[in-house]
């Protein structure tokens, strides 16, 4: 880093900008100290998918942190939600500390992990195999599990969103255990930073119908936004700073 700076003759903080810039295009993943080349670490340019959680945590913070503080404000006291192992949801989770007679649902482990010990929140895990990349639990244990239980809101990240495919995952399991969340909860709310709009991944989830609201950043594409809330659906657009 401190090479990087010195040979481009611009400041730490500008190089760290641009690192973080060409790891969400999938240019390069950034180690401690700098970076590699994607080709070299394993991760293709055009194949986000190989991206793992910690490089994903690292990526447009300031927006998953806006989203996730206003997606927590819609729980209250009582409910009972479903999160999935998105790097979002991670954030609703750690503004959900201060809540009682709370019900979560997830597969992410790392979810599990922020909210475990505390007094008014229950977490409850289906089982499965784990993925690494995510941090997540997926398989069909936990389906017999999910078909019994009544879900408030169901929180769901996307690696995308179109108006036509809805909310769209890379990982089949993944998207399986989001597509029962989804038929399971009286309500769902996408949240998901201006990264995913216009985008299609492997498989989807969840109807673009079937969202009652969509929490984005103002970088989102606003024909788009308009063309959303066209089918009656609410969009909360923020107003945030670039996390690049």
């Amino acid at each position: 880093m401190v090479e990087l700076s010195e040979l481009l003759s611009v400041s730490g903080a500008t190089i760290r900008k641009d690192l973080t810039g060409l790891e969400l295009d999938g240019r390069l993943v950034r180690t401690h100290g700098g970076a590699v080349a994607s080709r070299a670490s394993g991760v293709r340019a055009h194949d986000r998918s190989e991206l793992a959680f910690e490089v994903r945590e690292r990526l447009l913070v300031v927006e998953k942190a806006a989203i996730g503080r206003a997606a927590a404000d819609l729980v209250r006291d009582g409910d009972s939600i479903a999160l999935d192992a998105s790097t979002t949801a991670l954030h609703v989770a750690r503004h959900l500390r201060m809540r009682r007679e709370l019900m979560v649902i997830t597969n992410g482990i790392r979810i599990a992990a922020e909210l475990a010990g505390l007094p008014g929140i229950t977490v409850l895990m289906p089982g499965g195999v784990l993925r690494w990349e995510a941090f997540s639990l997926i398989g069909e244990w936990g389906e017999p599990m999910l078909r019994r239980i009544h879900i408030e809101t169901a929180i769901l990240g996307a690696v995308g969103f179109t108006l036509d495919e809805g909310l769209t995952d890379v990982n089949a399991g993944e998207a399986q255990f989001k597509q029962l969340l989804v038929e399971g909860a009286r309500g769902v709310v996408a949240v998901i930073d201006h990264s995913k709009w216009n985008r299609v991944a492997f498989t989807s989830f969840c109807p673009t119908e079937r969202l009652k609201l969509v929490i984005t950043d103002s970088r989102a594409p606003a024909e788009m936004v308009e063309a959303v809330r066209d089918r009656g659906i609410e969009v909360r657009v923020l107003e945030v700073g670039s996390g690049r």
